[in-house]
């Protein structure tokens, strides 16, 4: 494999997201050969080093898996979950060898959520750099106007910086309520949800429809399915060429 960054090492091998391996190399959680290494500019090499987080030590890199799961309301889009509560986990037992959550989806939040052991795509997929869109059907209460939904493609202020929509636009009406189909290009935590607040028109209900140039399509909810490798492809694409891949 030859040298590489010691953070893409990590990321490769399924250990965590490359921007989490980063915060475990600065915490000193990770050793070569015996020795703490707490740089991120430190280069190793799984064929022939030692590495170990936390004590364990690594194994090479498990071959790529990224599935789509249409997460269903009510579970968490995380591992696992200290007070036992039901985790997308859960519904992939099927699945052989070690995935984790990329980004994440509200708990009563449903819809389009990757799961993967490629610890570079989901960097690419997560980092606010590459602006990787994102679609989301989205309930609210009342009915925004035309003049409430400019504000969101303008953008709207909320406590950790201003957010806009690229853009949204009414799909469906009900008694009390509208849908309407929103496109952002960052997964901020809670950010829908918080965006209509600003507008007054708060969110009955979540669903990511699309990721990049993913579609959740026709699968159901608690389903999933392996990307193909023609999908993966485009989701490395998105955003251009990566600084730190040349560097690394």
């Amino acid at each position: 494999m030859g040298l590489e960054r010691i953070q893409k090492i990590l990321a490769r091998a399924g250990v965590a997201s490359r921007r989490e391996a980063e915060k475990m190399i600065l915490e000193g959680r990770v050793m070569v050969n015996g020795k703490v290494v707490d740089t991120l500019g430190f280069r190793a090499d799984l064929s022939k080093d030692h590495i170990r987080v936390d004590g364990k030590l690594i194994a090479k890199a498990e071959p790529p898996v990224t599935l789509m799961l249409n997460k269903p309301k009510n579970y968490l889009s995380t591992v696992s979950d200290p007070l036992g509560r039901p985790t997308v986990m859960d519904l992939l037992r099927k699945v052989r060898g070690r995935v984790y959550p990329v980004g994440r989806l509200d708990f009563d939040a449903e819809g389009l959520l990757l799961l993967t052991n490629d610890g570079d795509l989901a960097y690419r997929l997560s980092h606010p750099k590459f602006s990787v869109p994102r679609v989301y059907d989205v309930k609210v209460e009342g009915e925004p106007d035309e003049k409430d939904l400019q504000r969101l493609r303008k953008g709207v202020r909320l406590e950790d910086g201003m957010a806009r929509a690229v853009s949204v636009y009414p799909v469906g009406r009900g008694k009390k309520n509208v849908w309407l189909r929103v496109k952002v290009t960052e997964g901020r935590n809670h950010l829908i949800k918080r965006m209509f607040l600003a507008i007054r028109h708060p969110v009955v209900k979540l669903k990511r429809v699309e990721l990049g140039p993913l579609h959740l399509g026709g699968l159901a909810p608690g389903e999933f399915r392996f990307l193909t490798a023609e999908e993966v492809e485009a989701l490395r694409n998105l955003g251009g060429e990566d600084v730190t891949e040349k560097e690394a």
